[in-house]
């Protein structure tokens, strides 16, 4: 007697909904290597994509932080920033974007006090949709990592990761670990979520009361945390005061001072032009310095013709910032911004005049004749 065959369990077709499934079948498969290691020959025969910019040459792709004291304007900044990118608009009021999705995590904030800042730094222009805002996320080492990554997968072409503030994501410490290891930690988890989705990640956090001339001294916490971040921007403004600098150093982005003026009725951080230098200089130096760049080599009477200023007090600034090192002195009283060279003045050649001590070609033809 034959026996009758096992009945066969049902078949269907997979679908695109079971590919997560199918992917992660239980058989064992080998882990993808990785190649980690080249010759200096290797290295030199690739060719690498430029990295992806948020903001060209201030935030590239990877984690940033962004450091200033509390109600500096990191917040406005960071808003600012996340409209612009999404819209593709002009960060800072004059670097050009590509637009893309923005996801912003406003953690310290209410979706009321969004709408009314988000009213401000509009203006009359429309409200981004690519603009994605969240008030709650879990800390980084509890799922925040998954969440956010979750809506990286849903928008491809995300530009960029807002955190405000880094603080309500970055969990608690591993038990045992060292203040540095912990900070170093926290950073390293932000940052394999930039790494592995190519996307700018910008995390908002504090600078600590004590100022220091290096401003990455200046960061909240240990050397861990600037030195895991792929840039470091700190934000420096004096209290009720519109002007401030933005101080910005990192590996694919160069060391650089950004000047800038805050707009309160727009909400806005502005670029202005010039080295921020002059910006931290009082209105009457910085206007000195701005008119010897464009006029090297003037005396104070052609300063203070050139900027309205009282020629007393030009010369008496001049003298002053020349023993500052702010300015160089030229011969005859003239001074010039260090670095600028003076344009020395064309002193005009004098022909002799003719007269009849010299004569004329006729007068000589006409005694020669004589």
């Amino acid at each position: 007697m034959i026996p009758e065959p096992a009945e066969r369990p049902a078949l269907r077709v997979a679908g695109p909904e079971d590919a997560a499934a199918v992917l992660s079948a239980d058989r064992q498969r080998e882990p993808a290597r990785i190649r980690t290691s080249w010759t200096a020959a290797d290295i030199m025969a690739m060719e690498f994509a430029p990295p992806k910019w948020a903001v060209p040459g201030v935030i590239a792709e990877g984690f940033t932080l962004l450091c200033g004291p509390p109600k500096v304007g990191k917040s406005w900044m960071s808003l600012g920033l996340g409209v612009d990118v999404a819209r593709g608009d002009n960060a800072f009021g004059s670097i050009g974007v590509e637009a893309g999705p923005v996801l912003y995590l406003a953690l310290e904030d209410t979706a009321r006090r969004l709408q009314t800042r988000l009213r401000k730094v509009l203006g009359d222009r429309p409200a981004p949709a690519g603009l994605t805002l969240a008030t709650q996320c879990p800390p980084l080492p509890q799922g925040g990592d998954q969440a956010i990554a979750a809506w990286l997968d849903r928008h491809p072409r995300a530009r960029l990761v807002i955190i405000d503030v880094f603080a309500k994501l970055r969990g608690n410490s591993a038990p045992g670990a060292s203040a540095y290891d912990a900070d170093y930690a926290a950073v390293g988890r932000a940052k394999k979520i930039a790494d592995d989705y190519g996307v700018a990640v910008v995390a908002v956090h504090h600078v600590r009361k004590a100022g220091s001339e290096d401003f990455l001294s200046e960061v909240s916490g240990t050397n861990g945390l600037a030195g895991a971040a792929d840039a470091t921007l700190v934000l420096k403004r004096a209290r009720n005061q519109g002007d401030g600098v933005l101080h910005v150093t990192g590996r694919d982005v160069d060391e650089n001072e950004y000047p800038l003026t805050f707009d309160p009725a727009a909400g806005a951080w502005r670029m202005l032009d010039g080295p921020a230098g002059d910006y931290q200089l009082s209105d009457t130096r910085a206007a000195i310095l701005r008119y010897l760049r464009d006029a090297p080599g003037s005396t104070p009477k052609v300063i203070a013709e050139g900027t309205g200023l009282a020629a007393a007090t030009v010369r008496q600034n001049c003298t002053r910032m020349l023993a500052d090192g702010q300015v160089a002195a030229e011969p005859g009283g003239r001074y010039r911004v260090p670095g600028v060279t003076a344009v020395t003045p064309v002193t005009a050649v004098t022909q002799p005049e003719l007269t009849c001590g010299n004569g004329s070609d006729s007068e000589s033809d006409s005694r020669e004749d004589g």
